[in-house]
C-alpha cells in the first residue's frame, strides 16, 4: 500500500508539475506606476525600427500603437513584444474619461546620464518609464504636458494571425526575427529544427532576433518558442525545403 501511495504521488504531482504551474492564457498583470513621454512625430515615422529589430511597424502590424521601454523595463531586450496597458495619472493633464491605451515594447529608451532622472533623464535607471509613439501619448495626455505619471500593467498581446518566423543571414548563420506573439509577447527561449536534425537552441542576438550556426539550407523547418509566462508553442515544418533567406513564415500562436 504504501508503495501504491508513492507511486500515486509521483504520477499526481512530480510528473506533471513543469506544466501545472503554465496557465491556459496569458493573464498579466497588477497596476504598477510609472511616467510616459512621447518620440517619433505625429505620424510616429521616427519610431520606425528600434532596437527590437523589428523594422517597419507598420508592415510588421504594431502600426502606431507602440513605445521605447526605459532600461527598468526593456530588460535588456527580452520585453520586446511584451504589450502593455497603460492610461493617465495627472488629472490637469489627462484626456477626458482617463482612457487607456495598449503599446507593444518595440524599442529601447536608453539613459541620459548628463541630466537628472527627475528633469530630463526620464529613462534614467531605476526608473519605469515609457517613450510613447506620440499619436499613443495623445489618446491619454494633452500635447503641453509633455511628461505625465501613468499606471500600467503587462496585457495579454492580441495579434492576427499565427507567430511570424523571418529567416535572415547566409548559410552558416541562420538570423530568426520572432514577430506577431499573442499571449505573454516577449519570447525568451527559441529552438529550430531541421527534417534532418533535431531540436537545435538558438541564442539572442538583439532584440527579438535569435541565431544559430547549423547549415540548415535545404530542409524543411520548425521552430519552438518559450514565452515569459512559461508557456511554449511548438510550430512544425512551417518552412518547406526549398525555403530561402528574407522569407516569412506563419507558425502557431499563442491562446489568449
Amino acid at each position: 500500500m504504501k508503495q501504491l501511495l508513492l507511486f500515486i504521488f509521483a504520477v499526481a504531482f512530480l510528473i506533471p508539475f513543469s506544466h501545472a504551474r503554465i496557465p491556459g492564457v496569458y493573464s498579466g498583470s497588477p497596476w504598477e506606476t510609472a511616467h510616459a513621454t512621447f518620440y517619433g512625430g505625429s505620424d510616429a515615422s521616427g519610431t520606425m525600427g528600434g532596437a527590437c529589430g523589428y523594422g517597419n511597424l507598420y508592415s510588421q502590424g504594431y502600426g502606431v500603437n507602440t513605445a521605447a521601454l526605459s532600461t527598468a523595463l526593456f530588460n535588456t531586450g527580452l520585453s520586446c513584444g511584451a504589450c502593455f496597458e497603460i492610461k493617465c495619472n495627472e488629472p490637469k493633464w489627462c484626456n477626458p474619461g482617463s482612457p487607456t491605451i495598449i503599446v507593444t515594447a518595440t524599442n529601447f529608451c536608453p539613459p541620459n546620464y548628463a541630466l537628472p532622472s527627475d528633469n530630463g533623464g526620464w529613462c534614467n535607471p531605476p526608473r519605469p518609464h515609457f517613450d510613447l509613439a506620440m499619436p499613443m501619448f495623445l489618446k491619454i495626455a494633452e500635447y503641453r504636458a509633455g511628461i505625465v505619471a501613468v499606471s500600467f500593467r503587462r496585457t495579454p498581446c492580441r495579434k492576427q494571425g499565427g507567430v511570424r518566423f523571418t529567416i535572415n543571414g547566409f548559410r552558416y548563420f541562420n538570423l530568426v526575427l520572432i514577430t506577431n506573439v499573442a499571449g505573454a509577447g516577449d519570447i525568451v527561449r527559441a529552438s529550430i529544427k531541421g527534417s534532418r536534425t533535431q531540436w537545435i537552441p538558438m541564442s539572442r542576438n538583439w532584440g527579438q532576433n535569435w541565431q544559430s550556426n547549423v547549415v540548415l539550407a535545404g530542409q524543411a523547418l520548425s521552430f519552438r518558442v518559450t514565452a515569459s509566462d512559461g508557456r511554449t508553442s511548438t510550430s512544425r515544418n512551417v518552412a518547406p525545403a526549398d525555403w530561402q533567406f528574407g522569407q516569412t513564415f506563419m507558425g502557431k500562436n499563442f491562446r489568449i
